[in-house]
């Protein structure tokens, strides 16, 4: 499958991923399933499902839930986690569903690393007339100086990562006839991490999971000197932004 190599790297990082990202705030949730109009007798897919971070909110629906992951690491722990979805390898660019399958798409903290165009045409194709396509991240609040100090850190091993601010997503969104206009609607919420969930909540991110382990090491011993400065438990502040839209024809 073809997949950005950065993105590549959450494979091995599955377990961090699970033991130090956040889950999504509920009222961002609710309002996501209330756009979408999920419910139970929905079938619903959730793409890039990661270790099911957002997947094992949506199970209160009722709706029958297809996740939808490319790597077989984060599969693993997905399955684990939510063993209430069915897990299907697949890329979003490559979804393994039939035309017009699916009455909604959802997907966390990951259409940034799709080739959007692609992306788009093949969530088209599952969806049922009208169906409609969810969006979330959650981003750390950079005016939060625990959050500062942290990107600092983090920040010189990016390079050219793909991330959600600022990356060609929306203009993709923006400009297709594919789907309709996009309403958002954002939202906060606050992690507690003691140094240890700290060190994995930064491990798990795509471009430290590749350093070599040397560096690696570094990261880790820059984050727990900060974290320390910061308390047990330190608190992250995050803020969430939410999207949908709506398949035309």
């Amino acid at each position: 499958m073809d997949i950005h190599p950065a993105a590549s790297a959450f494979d091995a990082r599955a377990h961090d991923y699970e033991k130090g990202r956040p889950g999504y705030p509920q009222g961002a949730v609710r309002w996501l399933v209330e756009a979408l109009g999920v419910h139970r007798g929905s079938t619903l897919v959730d793409v890039a499902a990661g270790t099911g971070k957002l997947t094992r909110e949506l199970v209160p629906t009722g709706a029958r839930i297809l996740a939808v992951e490319p790597l077989a690491g984060m599969r693993e722990v997905l399955g684990s986690a939510v063993p209430e979805a069915e897990v299907i390898e697949g890329t979003a660019e490559q979804l393994p569903l039939p035309d017009g399958s699916v009455d909604a798409v959802t997907v966390a903290q990951a259409f940034h690393w799709f080739k959007a165009e692609e992306a788009l045409a093949e969530i088209h194709r599952v969806l049922v007339p009208r169906g409609r396509l969810g969006l979330i991240w959650n981003r750390r609040d950079l005016a939060r100086p625990f959050e500062a100090e942290l990107q600092e850190i983090m920040e010189r091993y990016r390079a050219g990562t793909p991330s959600y601010k600022g990356a060609p997503w929306q203009a993709a969104i923006g400009a297709t006839h594919l789907f309709g206009p996009m309403a958002e609607a954002h939202f906060t919420m606050e992690q507690e991490l003691d140094h240890d969930h700290a060190v994995a909540r930064v491990l798990s991110i795509s471009f430290i999971a590749q350093l070599p382990g040397t560096e690696q090491a570094r990261v880790t011993h820059e984050v727990e000197k900060l974290a320390g400065r910061y308390g047990d438990p330190v608190v992250m502040h995050y803020l969430t932004d939410a999207y949908w839209c709506e398949k035309v024809k």
